[in-house]
């Protein structure tokens, strides 16, 4: 196993630069591929069918959202018709949650980080900056395998599959890198403010319907949809589907602006961790 930490005393000042977190992963590669591992396969210790329900959970997922929107709701996507736009709005509805999931997923986990690997800050030396990016790999799993199973399906409905989904992980990345950003602050937060898991929960509770997951935009009357695109996941949400349903190129100068942007706030949130993280040992 490679060496966890350079520092020993955990109320010490901490590395605050992208340099300084760079070198942390990397240095801790394997202690994060062995962690992330655990954390996947700890998910479903116990169960009969093991991590074979990586793979059913999406399918039951997508088949009752299927379900109860085209069915019951008679829901339709904006342009789609005729017997296909159930399957079809079932695709672009995946989508939509693939990529809420990933990271309401991410952000509900985040507050809990610190207080339930408490051994980690007390007793061990240990990178404890690394627990965010485990969880973010963990996700990132269940997230690829749904993925696939969103893939087959549309290879299924569709005898095809769109070749610019080759673009899919350039989509994701800059939602990955801000939602490590925020998961670091909130892992933070959640040491000191015992209330912000559940303020989290509602807040992402209330950003999947202020999501263009189950609607398109275009539905979403003039006067509130500049709410909408404020919204974090719109974009990433959109060009989601661009690439995996529609077959168009992704939004590259938009990409590049979201990831600057991510990675800023991702550099403040690892920097407000590294500052705070002295406090942890006293608080807990």
């Amino acid at each position: 196993m490679t060496s966890l930490h350079h520092g020993t005393n955990p109320h010490s000042a901490q590395p605050t630069s992208l340099l300084a977190l760079g070198k942390s992963l990397w240095h801790n590669r394997q202690l994060l591929m062995q962690m992330t591992k655990r954390e996947v396969v700890g998910r479903y210790k116990g169960s009969v069918m093991g991590l074979a329900w990586s793979f059913f959970n999406p399918v039951f997922m997508l088949v009752v959202y299927t379900f109860v929107f085209s069915e019951i709701f008679k829901s339709r996507w904006g342009g789609i018709g005729g017997d296909a736009s159930k399957t079809q709005f079932a695709l672009v509805l995946f989508v939509g949650l693939i990529v809420l999931n990933l990271f309401s997923e991410v952000l509900n986990r985040a507050p809990g980080l610190i207080l339930s690997n408490v051994n980690y800050v007390k007793k061990v030396v240990f990178p404890i900056e690394i627990l965010p990016v485990v969880a973010m790999g963990a996700t990132l799993f269940h997230s690829l395998i749904s993925l696939g199973v969103l893939l087959a399906a549309f290879a299924l409905f569709n005898g095809y599959l769109q070749w610019t989904a080759v673009f899919a992980p350039f989509v994701l990345l800059p939602l990955v890198i801000l939602a490590l950003g925020i998961s670091w602050m909130l892992a933070s937060l959640g040491v000191f403010l015992r209330d912000v898991g559940q303020t989290i929960s509602i807040m992402t509770t209330v950003l999947m319907f202020l999501s263009p997951v189950f609607y398109p935009v275009t539905a979403v009357p003039e006067r509130f949809r500049p709410f909408i695109m404020a919204n974090p996941l719109t974009f990433i949400i959109e060009q989601a589907r661009e690439v995996l349903i529609w077959g168009h190129f992704p939004n590259w100068i938009g990409l590049g602006g979201y990831t600057f942007a991510a990675s800023f706030i991702a550099w403040a949130g690892y920097a407000w961790f590294q500052k705070t993280r002295k406090g942890f040992a006293d608080v807990l």
